[in-house]
């Protein structure tokens, strides 16, 4: 070890909420300005990677003897792989250090998670995570998601590795976030960022904590952590060829029937292949295809992203899907318009609903004040989607219960409809000017 990595080891905290730490936090978002200690090294040092069933059971074992919150993060392999399966899955808790998990190798952690679950996991941005923990048997019913915390909180910036400098004052190496963390065996460096990621995780989730606490805030931080542990998981998304990267260029129908046909004939190759469906065809040529709608294999291979790196037999292909999309019937072509139910989109609603235009202009200059007001995002203060709904259906008489009944209905938490439900209540009595 460096003499600079025996100076950012000594200094880390030894204990989530050793008193010995340097926050920031306790001085709120606006912390002033000091010196970060890089932390080069885990204070054990790397772990070795487990990778079967015996170190799996030692695993297991220590972290059952372990106390307090247990800090995970997985890492998947996007860009790379077909999906978001776990390649690699860290855990930190007070009495059992660090481990490093081999899901590959180790693909049911049943076992771990049935011995952790009813501990307080701490994680950074928990959505990103939980659904491929969840795939290899990893649930919490408990957690503290430190980039929500962060945002609640009021910081501009929550990212990992911003949130540790700005409120504990150490540099995380953040030179592998998007490397290919299937590749096996993994690189030592790329094992000490893993191992680093959560190092300092339930230190950081203590002093959120008496940040939120000092703003009144904790309260609702919990509420949405237990929202976020008891969240099923997240249906099978319908049309998902509709989010290709500019498909706002696509206006017809037909060639909406390109894009359906390329899109699905690229998720076939890249499953079977188990790749990124990205590196198979990239967006752009799939939109290029679908606005020429090429008569031929000559004609596609002249197109962005169908040139010289394409062979006959990849060509063929995709030109056989774009063939498909043109012998379809037009009552088979796809619609236009969203692919899931709700309110128009809010550019449209001035022609087809004016009070209603009225009604969200309102709600959301509301929302934007109070947000403010707050020091939050105002997508954290509600969603969106939630105040589009409201105000495109309304209650019969927009009432606060009546308000706060919709607010519920929505899936909005009890902070939030306390919140929020003055200023849509006002709005919803919003008229054209």
């Amino acid at each position: 070890m460096t003499d600079a990595q025996e100076s950012a080891h000594d200094s880390a905290p030894r204990t989530h909420g050793d008193p010995g730490r340097q926050p920031t936090a306790a001085d709120g978002p606006e912390a002033p300005d000091r010196t970060a200690v890089p932390l080069l090294e885990p204070r054990e040092g790397i772990p070795p990677v487990i990778s079967d069933a015996a170190a799996l059971a030692d695993a297991i074992e220590a972290f059952a003897a372990g106390h307090g919150p247990i800090a995970v993060d997985a890492e998947r392999a996007s860009g790379y792989r077909y999906g978001q399966r776990a390649y690699l899955v860290q855990l930190r808790r007070e009495g059992a250090g660090s481990a490093l998990i081999d899901p590959v190798a180790c693909p049911d952690l049943s076992g771990l998670g049935a011995v952790i679950a009813d501990t307080e996991w701490v994680l950074h941005a928990a959505t990103q995570d939980l659904p491929c923990l969840r795939e290899i048997g990893l649930l919490p019913t408990r957690l503290f998601d430190t980039e929500l915390a962060g945002r609640l909180a009021g910081f501009p910036r929550v990212g990992l590795g911003a949130m540790v400098e700005n409120v504990l004052g150490f540099v995380l190496e953040k030179g592998h976030s998007a490397v290919d963390w299937s590749t096996r065996p993994l690189p030592e460096p790329w094992l000490r960022y893993a191992a680093l990621d959560v190092e300092l995780l339930v230190d950081l989730r203590d002093a959120l904590e008496k940040e939120l606490d000092r703003q009144g805030k904790l309260e609702w931080a919990r509420q949405d952590f237990a929202a976020i542990a008891a969240a099923p998981p997240a249906p099978p998304r319908k049309d998902p060829w509709r989010r290709t990267s500019g498909m706002h260029k696509v206006r017809r129908r037909r060639q909406m029937a390109v894009v359906r046909e390329l899109w699905q004939a690229r998720d076939r190759i890249a499953q079977r292949r188990d790749i990124s469906p990205g590196k198979v065809l990239g967006d752009a040529a799939i939109v290029e295809a679908a606005l020429a709608m090429p008569a031929d294999v000559q004609a596609l291979s002249r197109l962005p992203g169908f040139g010289h790196r394409s062979g006959k037999r990849q060509l063929e292909q995709w030109q056989a899907a774009v063939d498909r999309a043109r012998a379809l019937r037009e009552t088979e072509l796809p619609q236009p318009g969203q692919s899931v139910s709700g309110p128009p989109p809010p550019r449209a609603w001035a022609d087809k609903d004016p009070v209603a235009a009225a009604r969200l202009s309102a709600a959301r200059a509301g929302v934007s004040a109070l947000a403010e007001e707050l020091n939050l995002p105002q997508e954290n203060l509600i969603t969106p989607d939630t105040v589009r709904r409201v105000c495109w259906e309304p209650p019969a008489e927009a009432t606060a219960d009546a308000v706060a009944e919709a607010l519920t209905t929505h899936g909005a938490r009890p902070w939030q409809i306390e919140q929020v439900t003055p200023l849509l209540v006002a709005a919803l009595a919003a008229t054209p000017e």
